[in-house]
């Protein structure tokens, strides 16, 4: 027998078996994961002395190992992956020897693993190379979605607490592996127990999380997401409507101070200015009461009863409702909260909401502010230019400036 031809012909029949009969559901098992099963395969084998019929068998065993993955369930995939081993064997010159080591090979694959020579050793490890490496995390993946896809429903936390049972149980059984792949698989280990204890913790402290497990999902990430940016945006938009009460109070703080330091000395001189003045004084003080009163904060009692907490009615997330409250009583009072999923949840939507309606009202008595500003400035100037001509005209027929200026 040709070994080079018999290695052509395995690799091209197995191949095309993938290939005429491939299913989507093979996420792992596919033809990718069995090359590189054989190619991991040669580079054990490689390091040990091995006959050309041992080379040829466990060769045989890495190409065919997976398969019966392609005509029969993952249970009893070996068995269906040697009857095909023996069907396309039965086609080469006899060799019975070399088709039972390959059985065997085939067969010591299957979990738990039973080896009892070198080369059941070599694809044992050959089959779990993975779990040693960098891309264990990316192939662990491949074969839960496999299992999902296949009908075999679990969980991903179920699945990473197999997945840890079968790092803590495996074992790779050639020297070359523990040497090379061992610390890494700890490491791997190591890992996953790492993020499934993160994860239980997370779960089990009382957080926004938990809800979603109650509402099948509903505080996702993109939930809380929501609900931050939304509470950002109103405070931004709380701090631009104090921005703009600002401005409408310096402007106009500056206007009463000119007409009450300026014009009421200089309305002896021009009392036909009087109207016009108190008109623009009146505006002034008037925009100024309006943005105060749209700026003003407004502090509830401060304190809180057990009962009102029992029965879900106080905001605790609102300083208002708890300022005068002892720590003990806040902390008690929060943590309860925190216990009930729909309480806290119910505390942000109403957080949000009180913000909400502060916001309409800020903002429609600044609108208001602004409107009285820019039509008493209007009709302001329009009074002082009234009075103004009429002054004028009506003195000795001729225009005549008033003596002096109001702003001397």
């Amino acid at each position: 027998m040709d070994p080079n031809n018999f290695y052509k012909k395995t690799e091209q029949y197995v191949t095309d078996l993938f290939n005429d009969n491939m299913d989507p559901a093979l996420v792992f098992h596919n033809l990718e994961h069995t090359r590189m099963v054989v190619n991991r395969t040669k580079e054990i084998a490689g390091h040990y002395y091995l006959s050309e019929k041992d080379m040829l068998a466990v060769y045989v065993a890495a190409w065919f190992h997976d398969t019966g993955y392609l005509f029969t369930n993952p249970q009893h995939h070996e068995e269906k992956s040697v009857e095909l081993m023996k069907e396309f064997m039965k086609d080469l010159p006899e060799d019975g020897e070399l088709v039972d080591k390959t059985e065997e090979c085939i067969m010591a694959t299957r979990t738990p693993h039973q080896h009892e020579n070198l080369l059941q050793q070599i694809i044992c490890d050959a089959d779990t190379y993975h779990l040693g490496t960098k891309k264990f995390k990316e192939t662990n993946r491949k074969v839960w979605e496999e299992y999902t896809q296949r009908g075999t429903v679990i969980s991903e936390k179920e699945w990473q607490i197999k997945t840890i049972e079968l790092l803590d149980t495996h074992r790779y059984y050639t020297k070359y592996c523990k040497d090379l792949l061992e610390d890494r698989k700890q490491k791997n280990m190591k890992k996953m127990k790492k993020n499934s204890e993160e994860k239980e913790q997370t779960e089990e402290a009382p957080s926004l999380n938990d809800l979603g497990r109650k509402s099948k999902g509903l505080m996702s990430k993109g939930i809380q997401t929501m609900l931050r940016l939304t509470s950002e945006n109103h405070l931004r938009l709380s701090d631009m409507a104090d921005s703009k009460a600002n401005i409408l109070i310096s402007v106009n703080a500056i206007i009463i101070s000119i007409i009450l330091g300026v014009m009421l000395r200089k309305l002896e001189e021009v009392p036909y200015l009087t109207i016009p003045t108190v008109i623009f004084l009146l505006v002034a003080v008037t925009t100024i009461v309006i943005s105060i009163i749209a700026t003003r904060p407004k502090i509830s009692g401060g304190t809180f009863t057990n009962q009102e907490v029992t029965d879900k009615k106080t905001n605790l997330l609102f300083f208002g409702n708890f300022h005068k409250a002892s720590y003990e009583e806040y902390n008690s009072a929060m943590r309860e909260m925190m216990r009930d999923t729909d309480y806290l949840y119910g505390s942000l939507i109403k957080d949000i909401f009180t913000l909400g309606t502060v916001l309409g009202r800020k903002y429609k008595l600044i609108r208001l502010a602004y409107n009285i500003f820019m039509v008493g400035i209007v009709v302001s100037v329009l009074a002082f230019g009234i009075a103004v001509f009429f002054f004028q005209t009506t003195t000795t027929g001729t225009i005549t400036p008033a003596t002096g200026s109001p702003f001397k």
